[in-house]
């Protein structure tokens, strides 16, 4: 039985399904991959073509070697499969989630220390001063370029710091991104 099977079959013993809700997990898949370099290539692939994803954490019963699994409403299966197979990604699972058996982790850790605040996103935090929004620390990971980016980051603002990705393509920077991303919808809405 094939993933769309699964769902629709799902789908049909549920009372209330709304794959775009947001409520439940029955109406969405994830895919899980080997490598890092997997999952950023697959979700460039999935946003440029207009699929609604999310980065999570894979749930820990089907984690394998990478920190980071994507999710998708089960609807765009199809789509989901005809973009990564053009594009020569494979995942190593595709499954449903089942509201009782998997849940994603989330990839996000807010703290509020009052005048500062940090996220934590994966292995990477990033830390602003909430008055001015500006950068006052970068910590975590374990990748060469992580000085790097703290040089250039610390001291800018949300808005005139550059993205994170446009300075490294490791791991951490990759992470740093995200981090990054959720403070500006935050701070910024």
């Amino acid at each position: 039985m094939n993933l769309f099977t699964r769902a629709l079959r799902s789908l049909r013993n549920s009372d209330a399904v709304e794959p775009h809700s947001g409520e439940g997990l029955s109406g969405r898949g994830i895919l899980i991959f080997e490598r890092t370099s997997e999952v950023i290539a697959a979700e460039t692939a999935l946003r440029k073509a207009g699929v609604h994803i999310a980065i999570k954490g894979p749930p820990p019963e089907i984690q394998t070697g990478c920190d980071m699994a994507i999710e998708f409403p089960i609807v765009d299966e199809l789509e989901v499969t005809r973009v990564l197979s053009a594009k020569r990604i494979k995942p190593v699972q595709m499954l449903p989630l089942q509201d009782t058996l998997l849940e994603p982790v989330s990839l996000y850790n807010t703290k509020d220390f009052g005048d500062y605040l940090m996220v934590r996103a994966a292995n990477m935090k990033m830390t602003i001063r909430k008055t001015d929004r500006t950068i006052v620390n970068i910590s975590g990971g374990g990748c060469p370029d992580v000085p790097f980016l703290a040089e250039r980051l610390v001291g800018k603002t949300l808005e005139a710091a550059r993205e994170p990705r446009t300075l490294g393509n490791s791991l951490c920077g990759y992470a740093l991104q995200m981090a990054y991303d959720e403070l500006r919808r935050q701070c910024l809405g």
